[in-house]
C-alpha cells in the first residue's frame, strides 16, 4: 500500500485520461491521493480540486495559494478559501504555500506577506499546512516559527530539495519531509543523504505530478503510480523493503491525517 502525498492531477494535463490514471494509481497499490488546488484563486482552480476529491474515495484536496501567486491573494481569495475548508470534509490541509525566491512570479515582500496570512487562517481553521519553499530557507524557517509555532498543528514540507539544516529545523518545528521524484535523480546524493537521516515516522513520499517524474520515467509526464518510484529509492538508501517504506509512509500519512485507509 503506497499513498502521493501531493499531487496536481486536476490539471488540463489530465484532462484527456484522468479516470484512466486514477485507475494506474489504484492497480499500483495507491490508497490515497492529496490532490493540491493550485493557480489563481479567483479561477475556479481550487474548486476543481475540490470536486475531483468528492468524487473520488481515495483522492483528498488541499486548498490555499502558491507563492507564484501571492500577488492574486485578496479579501476574496481568503474568503473563498476558508469557504471550501468548511464546506467540504474532503479538504484536510491548506496549502500549498510558502515562498519562492527562485522564479519571483509574485514579489518577495508579498510572497511573506500571504504566507504569514495564510499561515494564520490555517491555524484559525486547525488545518495542517503545506509548505513549498524554495531558495527562501532562512526566511521560512523564520516565519513558520513565528506564525506557527505553538498551533499544535502538523506540516509538511512538501518536494524537499533542502538542506540538511532546514529538514533539521522543520522537523524541529513538528513538520514531515516529503520526498519526491527528485530524490531518484542520478545527482541527488545530497539530497538522499537528508533522506537516510529523517525520523522514519516523519517520512512521506509524493509525486508532485505532473512534474518530476522519478527515474525511470524521467521526462515524461509524472502521475500517482509512479509514487512507488520514490518509495523504492527511499527503501534502498534507508536499507529496509520497498513494502516497508510503503508500510511507513502509509500509516505516517494516515497519522497525520487523521484517516483510515484500511
Amino acid at each position: 500500500m503506497f499513498i502521493d502525498s501531493h499531487a496536481h492531477i486536476d490539471g488540463p494535463e489530465f484532462d484527456v485520461d484522468r479516470d484512466e490514471v486514477i485507475q494506474r494509481a489504484r492497480d499500483a497499490g495507491v490508497s490515497a491521493i492529496l490532490n493540491v488546488g493550485t493557480g489563481d484563486p479567483h479561477s475556479g482552480s481550487l474548486e476543481r480540486a475540490v470536486e475531483l476529491a468528492e468524487k473520488h474515495n481515495e483522492v483528498y484536496a488541499a486548498v490555499g495559494t502558491h507563492p507564484h501567486d501571492a500577488r492574486l491573494f485578496d479579501e476574496q481569495a481568503e474568503q473563498r478559501i476558508a469557504e471550501l475548508t468548511k464546506q467540504s470534509a474532503r479538504v484536510i490541509a491548506w496549502g500549498e504555500i510558502g515562498l519562492d525566491f527562485h522564479y519571483d512570479n509574485s514579489p518577495r515582500d508579498v510572497q511573506m506577506q500571504v504566507f504569514r496570512r495564510q499561515l494564520q487562517l490555517a491555524r484559525d481553521a486547525a488545518l495542517p499546512v503545506i509548505i513549498h519553499t524554495r531558495e527562501a530557507e532562512s526566511e521560512t524557517i523564520d516565519i513558520l516559527r513565528s506564525e506557527w509555532a505553538g498551533a499544535n498543528l502538523p506540516g509538511i514540507m512538501h518536494c524537499f530539495s533542502g538542506s540538511p539544516g532546514l529538514a533539521e529545523n522543520a522537523i524541529a518545528l513538528g513538520f514531515s519531509i516529503s520526498f519526491s521524484g527528485i530524490v531518484t535523480f542520478k545527482k541527488a546524493d545530497d539530497l538522499r543523504t537528508v533522506a537516510q537521516q529523517v525520523p522514519l515516522d516523519r517520512l512521506l513520499i509524493e509525486t508532485d505530478c505532473p512534474y518530476l517524474a522519478p527515474i525511470p520515467f524521467r521526462g515524461k509526464r509524472n502521475e500517482p503510480a509512479y509514487v512507488i518510484e520514490v518509495a523504492r529509492c527511499l527503501a534502498e538508501v534507508r536499507g529496509v523493503s520497498l513494502e516497508e517504506i510503503g508500510r511507513l509512509t502509509t500509516n505516517n500519512f494516515a497519522k497525520f491525517f487523521k484517516l483510515d485507509l484500511a
